[in-house]
């Protein structure tokens, strides 16, 4: 892993600055963006991650956040000095992987991002296909198709999906969930961990109040129900 590109959507230019130095210092190739408007002009660039300050002078960051999750999975760290428990669900609800709070160890978000990278370039290779093919899961490519139709996952959605799926009836609790994807706050990581599940469903569920393939373990957490296709 190096010599990936990451985007910093920043308007600090004290931070920016900061960020670039630390992430170039291990070898990434960092662009700065210090307007959404610029940002988006960029994005069809390519990035293999983003980090994304909310409060921006032109376009706030969730609506960057949106436009983003509608044509790319490419993951997303906000940067923000947002720091409630609602803001940091509503942030990784519209489709954030990560949410680091300011002001924030530069060394710690460098780790953070070293981590969402490992994890998106080191997947195992192995398609998994369930209930006779009615939901298939490709780690090289993190590509989800549920009835034959591609699905639009964000990559901790898709990290925590593949993480489940590889091992079915395995039950979870939360802060499993949490240690099997890593870079979520724990303040209120129960929360965040149900949040994603439920946007999970939302898009591979036939019916997502009951699921086929996500199931609720009241009590304790999740596990995958899928049947593995032989």
């Amino acid at each position: 892993m190096a010599n990936e590109n990451i985007l910093i959507i920043e308007d600090e230019k004290k931070i920016a600055d900061i960020v670039k130095s630390y992430l170039e210092r291990e070898e990434f190739r960092v662009s700065v963006a210090p307007t959404g408007e610029s940002a988006l002009s960029q994005i069809k660039e390519g990035f293999d991650l983003i980090i994304l300050d909310l409060m921006l002078p032109d376009i706030d960051g969730e609506t960057i956040c949106t436009s983003l999750r509608e044509i790319s999975d490419v993951p997303i760290i906000m940067l923000t000095a947002k720091s409630s428990e609602d803001e940091r669900v509503k942030g990784l609800g519209i489709g954030a992987d990560d949410y680091v709070v300011k002001p924030f160890s530069p060394k710690e978000l460098v780790a953070r991002v070293k981590a969402h990278l490992r994890r998106t370039v080191g997947a195992k290779k192995k398609i998994l296909s369930f209930n006779k093919g009615s939901l298939i899961i490709d780690p090289v490519t993190r590509e989800v198709k549920s009835h034959g139709n591609v699905i639009s996952l964000t990559a901790t959605e898709f990290k925590i999906l593949l993480s489940l799926a590889e091992r079915p009836k395995a039950v979870f609790n939360r802060l499993q969930v949490v240690n099997l994807v890593q870079g979520f706050d724990f303040e209120g990581f129960d929360r965040v961990v149900d949040a994603h599940i439920k946007n999970i469903r939302r898009k591979i569920e036939d019916n997502p109040r009951k699921p086929s393939f996500l199931k609720t373990v009241y009590g304790v957490g999740y596990k995958f129900t899928g049947i593995p296709d032989s």
